[in-house]
This record gives C-alpha cells, sequence and structure tokens, in this order.
C-alpha cells in the first residue's frame, strides 16, 4: 500500500470514528435537552378528593384543602371547583385566602360548572352565562388565580356529527367568550375549556372554537381523559396542547409492581406534554378512580409524574 492510500484509509477511518461520536454526542443532548424542559410542577386538583370535601353533612370543608394538599400529599398547589365550595362571598374567600397562605399553598385556578350555556341557542341564555361566570372571575383574582375552568355548553346533541350545527354552535360561542375573555383582562384572570363532554371533548371543533375566539386570554385546559372512545386522546391532546394554559392529569388505577397508570400511556402524554410542547406550568393531578382510596389514587399519581419528570 502506498502512502496516499494508506492516508486516505485514515482519513476514512478517522471521519467514520468522529461521525459515530457526533451522532452519540448529537442523541445524548437531545436526551438532555428533553429532560431540561420536563421542569413542570405538580398540583392537586380538588375533585380528586370529591367524596371527602364538599359543602354536605359528613364532608370535608373546602377550606380544609390547602391544609390536607400541604400535610397529607406534600402538593404546593391546588385548583378549586365551583361545585365543592360554600360560595364565593369575601368572607369565604378571605378564610380560604388565609388558610392557603398559612400552608404556603398557591391557587391556581377556579373549575366553574353548572353557571350556564355558553353557546345556548337564545342571547339571553349567553348573556346570563357571562354574568355568572364572571363572578367567579372576580373570585379567582381574589384568590390570585390565573384562570377560571369553563364548560362549552349549549349545543345541541351529537352536534359533532351535524356540520351545519356546529358551525352555529361555534359562531353563536364565539361573542360571549370575547366578552369573558375581555373582563378578564381587567382582572388578570384567563378564560380556559377542558374537554369535559359534548364538543370539547373532540379536538377539531375545540381548534376551531379557539381560532374563532382569537383572544390571548383564552386557551384549553387538557385533560389526559374525557375523551369519547372514537378519539385518539394522544392525538387530541396534541391538538389541545397548542392552545393549553393549565393540564389535568386525568387518573384511574396504577400497577401496584410498576406504579403505571393502567389505562393511560403516561410516558407518552408527558412526551407530548412537555417535550413536544414544552410545557412548564403545573399539571393538576385528578384522580377519578375507585380502586384506590382518594388519598392512595393522588399519592400514586405524584408519584408517577414525578418519576416521569425526572
Amino acid at each position: 500500500m502506498n502512502d496516499k492510500s494508506s492516508r486516505r484509509e485514515f482519513i476514512r477511518f478517522v471521519s467514520s470514528g468522529a461521525a459515530a461520536i457526533g451522532a452519540a454526542v448529537a442523541a445524548n443532548t437531545r436526551e438532555l435537552q428533553a429532560a431540561a424542559k420536563r421542569d413542570f410542577k405538580i398540583s392537586l386538583a380538588a375533585w380528586s378528593l370529591h367524596r371527602t370535601i364538599g359543602t354536605g353533612e359528613g364532608k370535608t370543608p373546602m377550606l380544609d384543602l390547602p391544609k390536607l394538599a400541604r400535610q397529607e400529599l406534600g402538593i404546593e398547589a391546588i385548583e378549586l371547583v365551583s361545585g365543592m365550595m360554600a360560595g364565593h362571598d369575601q368572607a369565604y374567600l378571605d378564610e380560604l385566602a388565609k388558610n392557603s397562605a398559612e400552608q404556603k399553598v398557591k391557587t391556581l385556578l377556579i373549575m366553574v360548572d353548572g353557571e350556564g350555556s355558553i353557546g345556548g341557542a337564545s342571547e339571553r341564555e349567553r348573556e346570563d352565562a357571562v354574568k355568572r361566570h364572571s363572578q367567579w372571575i372576580d373570585a379567582a383574582q381574589y384568590l390570585g388565580c390565573h384562570s377560571i375552568r369553563m364548560n362549552w355548553t349549549g349545543a345541541p346533541k351529537d352536534v359533532v356529527k351535524k356540520p351545519e350545527e356546529l358551525e352555529a354552535f361555534i359562531a353563536r360561542s364565539v361573542d360571549p367568550l370575547r366578552k369573558l375573555c375581555e373582563y378578564g383582562d381587567s382582572k388578570n384572570v384567563n378564560v380556559i375549556i377542558e374537554n369535559h363532554g359534548g364538543p370539547s371533548s373532540y379536538p377539531k371543533p375545540m381548534q376551531q372554537l379557539m381560532q374563532a375566539v382569537n383572544h390571548p386570554r383564552f386557551g384549553t385546559l387538557p385533560d389526559f381523559g374525557n375523551f369519547p372512545d372514537e378519539v385518539d386522546k394522544y392525538q387530541a391532546v396534541d391538538v389541545l396542547m397548542n392552545y393549553a394554559k393549565a393540564v389535568s392529569a386525568k387518573c384511574y388505577e396504577f400497577d401496584p409492581d410498576t406504579g403505571e397508570e393502567t389505562r393511560l400511556d403516561y410516558g407518552r402524554l408527558i412526551e407530548i406534554v412537555a417535550d413536544k410542547h414544552g410545557y412548564h406550568g403545573y399539571i393538576g393531578i385528578e384522580y377519578e378512580g375507585n380502586k384506590h382510596s382518594e388519598f392512595d389514587g393522588v399519592k400514586a399519581c405524584k408519584k408517577l409524574l414525578e418519576k416521569l419528570r425526572e
């Protein structure tokens, strides 16, 4: 072998080695970057304890949620549910705020249910819904929340299968939602929609609604559950994450050996939420199962989220 061919072989050898090292470094860098993105925080949705907390006889009052979150579950932030609260008068909110401050627990949002149909057929219905939800925006602002979560209601039955009716439903929802968002501007509170039944549980109508309202205060709260069987929940979460201002980690039951959620691929969901969309906010645990106690279900979900974050 002459000197020139030897040099060529040596250069090829060095180049191939450098390429292999470069590929390994690039792969490792991607892994590190993905890990660096997983700085989401963990919160507790009050609905996880809906059998424990409420206003009825034998129920623990919502006023105790900050203490339960911090001392029993080691969680620093909570998400309230309007129907589990005793009201939204100032004295009640003052006590709730005081309890949260004592426990150093943040109140992130209020999930508002049963306050009218924002997409109702009559203008009167829609105006009433705006008025009633505005009161909860006031309460959210008073507690230092970033958002209220509301439901997209008022649609005819099976509207997702009727394109003309769906288009009309979206159209009449736009103005009242914009009014709420404009009111939210004055209070520094967002208005967000969860996939929570009806058209909201289908990604395409939700995407159309987000684009039609087109307001910076308006967004989504993707819930890992709450999709009908015909909807690909992973693709749907991916779509909703484009507008997300909060995330709900719905969970049902956990494998006692692996700690994995048995109905949902949490690894895949966190890849979508944290790695693909770079979400850095709170992911709220929303345990809705029966196999574990409410507290054990929350603890299992917290442990899984912590493992996936690390």
